[in-house]
């Protein structure tokens, strides 16, 4: 018997995250509890998964044949998030769905408050001697 493979599938504008576990560091250097975080409004986590983004109305141009037989495909303004981002967001806008087994929150973009992306720096490999 073969085991059929289930995907999330992202729709929208919207970001899959895997949620921080457990304590979380201040900026001090103490850890504090997860009932000590609960109380604040933001939450961060990892984007596991992004949408296509925001739908855009199609716009025919001049030149198209209002009667031709294609269809216009949906068009979407693109996520600035990126999978493997670090997303601080705000918590009350987030939906919490378990996923074989698996805590993720469901975020709107609109929620996203900052991205942090780790990009590999050419110029600082290159400077150390470091460059491949």
């Amino acid at each position: 018997m073969s085991r059929l493979k289930k995907t999330l599938i992202v729709v929208g504008d919207r970001l899959l995250v895997r949620p921080e576990d457990g304590e979380e560091r201040t900026n001090a250097g103490l850890y504090l509890p997860q009932t000590a975080v609960s109380a604040r409004q933001a939450q961060g986590g990892w984007v596991v998964s992004v949408g296509p983004g925001m739908p855009v109305a199609h716009v025919p141009d001049f030149d198209d044949d209002p009667f031709g037989e294609g269809v216009a495909l949906p068009r979407y303004v693109p996520m600035q998030a990126q999978e493997g981002d670090y997303c601080l967001f705000l918590k009350k806008a987030a939906v919490e769905i378990t996923f074989e087994k698996k805590n993720y929150l469901i975020v709107p973009n609109s929620a996203v408050l900052v991205l942090m992306r780790e990009d590999f720096d050419t110029e600082a490999a290159e400077w150390s001697g470091n460059s491949n």
